[in-house]
Order: C-alpha cells, then sequence, then structure tokens
C-alpha cells in the first residue's frame, strides 16, 4: 500500500536502460476509485509533465519507480472530466469531503492506493493542523465511486 505523499518525488528511471526520466510529482485517478496513472513532472524551461500509466510501470520501490517506456512514448497531461489529479492541475488537495447523507468529513489530504492494482483504498483527511494533532487524521474507505463536484468531493461512506 502507497500513499501520493510517500511517492512524491520520487524518482523515475527506465527499467532497461537506466535512464532518469524525472521524479514522481502527482498521481491521476479515475472516479470509479482507481489510479489511472503518475505524473511525470516536466523538467526544463519548456518541458510539460507527462503521464506514466500503470500498465507501463514495472516496479515501485523506495528508492525509485522503475518503468517499461522512454519518455518520448509517454502522453502528456491532459485533464478530461473523468480523471482528477490530487495536488497539481487543479487538483483535488484540500477540497471539502463530503458524505452522501452531507456529513462534512475533512479536507482532502492523502490517497492510500495498491500500487499492484492501482486501486484506491483510503482517503486520508484532516480537519486542519491542531485537530489533527489532538484527535489526528482520518482516513475514509469506500467501494463505491467517488463524485467530483466543482466545489466538493461526495463518498458513499455506508459499510
Amino acid at each position: 500500500m502507497r500513499t501520493l505523499s510517500l511517492l512524491k518525488g520520487v524518482p523515475v528511471y527506465n527499467e532497461k536502460t537506466g535512464k532518469l526520466l524525472g521524479n514522481v510529482s502527482d498521481i491521476c485517478i479515475t472516479t470509479t476509485g482507481e489510479v489511472k496513472s503518475l505524473v511525470l513532472d516536466g523538467k526544463g524551461l519548456f518541458s510539460r509533465d507527462r503521464l506514466i500509466p500503470i500498465a507501463s510501470i514495472a516496479s515501485i520501490g523506495s528508492g525509485g519507480v522503475m518503468v517499461k517506456c522512454n519518455l518520448e512514448t509517454l502522453p502528456m497531461v491532459q485533464q478530461n472530466k473523468t480523471t482528477h489529479f490530487i495536488s497539481s492541475h487543479h487538483g483535488l488537495f484540500r477540497k471539502p469531503v463530503l458524505s452522501a447523507e452531507g456529513e462534512k468529513l475533512g479536507l482532502l489530504e492523502d490517497v492510500y492506493f495498491q500500487e499492484e492494482l492501482g486501486t484506491i483504498i483510503g482517503y486520508e483527511l484532516t480537519d486542519g493542523f491542531f485537530a489533527d494533532i489532538t484527535e489526528g487524521k482520518k482516513v475514509v474507505r469506500t467501494n463505491q465511486p467517488i463524485t467530483v463536484g466543482k466545489d466538493v468531493i461526495v463518498v458513499d461512506v455506508k459499510p
């Protein structure tokens, strides 16, 4: 199990050549609760971020992410209505999360996912710095798709 915060900044290497392609800067998720791809930061002045599809990832370790493809074959970042980014490209980071019943659960802080399957298994929420110190952060688990609106994220937390 991984979180975006632990994966952010991890170097990405080509498995066959050992060439450094960049660093992980974000993840791209779908509303069905899957990690679609990792976002590779763009290097240089005119470079753009690229997506690493989950199927192209050979392994994820503490020292780096190994991919089966070249930088040139990776698609550029393009946002659409069924995919969302956590911390970049007008992402979901710190967006309010409500239950389907309308109860405020907190602000989205992080995402827990299984790197082998690319499945999101939980959303880490915060109520602010002082609440995190006294009560700790909450982890919400759901098997249902999330609804990402303009102002809030809605999750079904029924067992």
